[in-house]
């Protein structure tokens, strides 16, 4: 029994005299997101085409009129959302 116990203690006495192997140290690059504050200027509202309309004008006048606001609409719509998605 005595022989088991300082068996025990020798091998722990060898594990303990090992120095302990400290983790190299490395550079690690880390990617992280910043905002950046968006400097887009709104696009211009441009002069309606059916603003100029009178209750007088013809029929034609006024599809034809109301059929290039939605055009001007359409476009304008797209420069919005060109000046949002330039922000994100």
């Amino acid at each position: 029994m005595r022989w088991i116990i300082v068996g025990m203690v020798v091998a722990l006495a060898g594990c303990a005299g090992q120095p302990v192997a400290e983790p190299e140290p490395r550079v690690v690059r880390v990617e992280v997101p910043v905002q950046v504050p968006c400097r887009v200027t709104s696009p211009a509202v441009p002069a309606w085409a059916a603003e100029g309309l009178r209750k007088e004008d013809s029929l034609e006048v006024k599809v034809r009129a109301l059929l290039a606001e939605r055009r001007q609409r359409i476009g304008y719509e797209r420069e919005l959302v060109a000046a949002v998605a330039s922000c994100q």
